[in-house]
């Protein structure tokens, strides 16, 4: 059976409690207007979802991959209400065996939807079972054991499968190849983010001013699940220390106190830059030794610190080793030593 590696997420986007999660249920997007961002992905599901509703067939299946927080799930729900069918949700690990795969989808109606989060977590089993479904809309079930043992092959209603992972890489060949429409979701530019927190202001009943919105969505990572995070987290400080507006001074000393600083970084963040930059003079490092210095998992360096740290320029990742930049010193307020000079410069 197909081992996989423990997810690893990040706390910004994760362990969400029941009241927040109501909250971000709310907030997400309804529909393609208020969805921002993203238009490449959404022109590419406008037109097949115009094209299926013309020829009254169901929807393609579709894989939505990438960071975690940018919107998969908010889009199966819009493109389920654009179809005009329902949503199902469940998640990979939680199909343990094909019996549970059959009692979903023999409960589906026509032309619904299945949406799986975390399909990379689907068990090997069930996702062979899965194959035959996804095609044929057909699902063979064996019956009795040993020498006994018959097979049934059940007919489905047609249903369109939408899959969402962070991982696409771990999902299998087979798997990959029966999605007709693979899309990637990148990080939002800041004027998106922007328009996001506009949005969720509106609906959460708060004064954002012009300039707070902006330096929020610019220290969100491109990511809307943060920025509603951190918008939450802003108007908490702005109801007790203020009068509930979300002023400059209430939105610096909100993120003074999330230790968020102008570039998005963390706590988490700027510890591993210093390491990298006081122990090692700024690499190159190995992933394990980095991770042992930081006191966390390797998945977790790798899956959760770099990619963000990568895409603003401050790591690189070698054959050697990880690596700092040189606009690293200048963010931490670190002058570099002649050995790092020599090196990095």
């Amino acid at each position: 059976m197909k081992k996989h590696p423990p997810d690893v997420k990040d706390p910004l986007l994760h362990a969400v409690s029941p009241e927040e999660q109501s909250m971000f249920v709310s907030l997400r997007a309804s529909d393609w207007t208020e969805f921002a961002g993203q238009e490449t992905v959404k022109k590419a599901l406008h037109i097949a979802i115009t094209a299926a509703k013309k020829r009254k067939e169901p929807l393609e299946h579709i894989l939505l991959y990438g960071p975690p927080g940018l919107g998969k799930t908010t889009l199966s729900h819009i493109i389920g209400k654009e179809l005009g069918v329902h949503v199902r949700v469940t998640s990979g690990p939680a199909i343990e065996r094909s019996g549970d795969l059959a009692a979903i989808l023999t409960n589906l109606q026509p032309n619904d939807i299945l949406f799986i989060d975390e399909i990379h977590r689907l068990n090997k089993i069930v996702e062979e079972t899965l194959y035959p479904a996804m095609e044929d809309y057909a699902l063979d079930i064996i019956i009795g054991k040993g020498p006994s043992a018959r097979s049934v092959r059940l007919d489905l209603p047609t249903f369109t499968i939408i899959g969402a992972t962070t991982r696409a890489g771990l999902l299998s060949s087979p798997m990959r190849d029966r999605f007709g429409l693979i899309s990637r979701l990148e990080f939002y530019d800041p004027r998106d983010i922007e328009k996001i927190l506009t949005r969720a202001a509106e609906k959460l009943g708060v004064t954002l001013n012009l300039s707070a919105k902006k330096e929020l969505a610019k220290r969100s990572r491109g990511t809307p699940r943060i920025a509603l995070r951190l918008l939450k987290r802003v108007r908490d400080v702005a109801q007790i220390e203020g009068n509930g507006t979300i002023t400059d001074d209430i939105l610096q000393q909100s993120l003074s106190l999330f230790e968020v600083d102008h570039m998005g970084l963390d706590r988490s963040d700027r510890r591993l830059l210093t390491i990298l930059v006081e122990k090692y003079d700024g690499g190159p490092v190995g992933l394990e030794t980095l991770a042992a210095a930081l006191a966390e998992d390797v998945g977790t360096v790798e899956e959760v610190l770099e990619p963000y740290l990568m895409q603003i320029g401050f790591l690189k990742r070698t054959p050697r080793g990880r690596s700092v930049t040189p606009a690293v010193f200048a963010h931490l307020g670190k002058t570099p030593s002649k050995k790092q000079q020599e090196a990095l410069f």
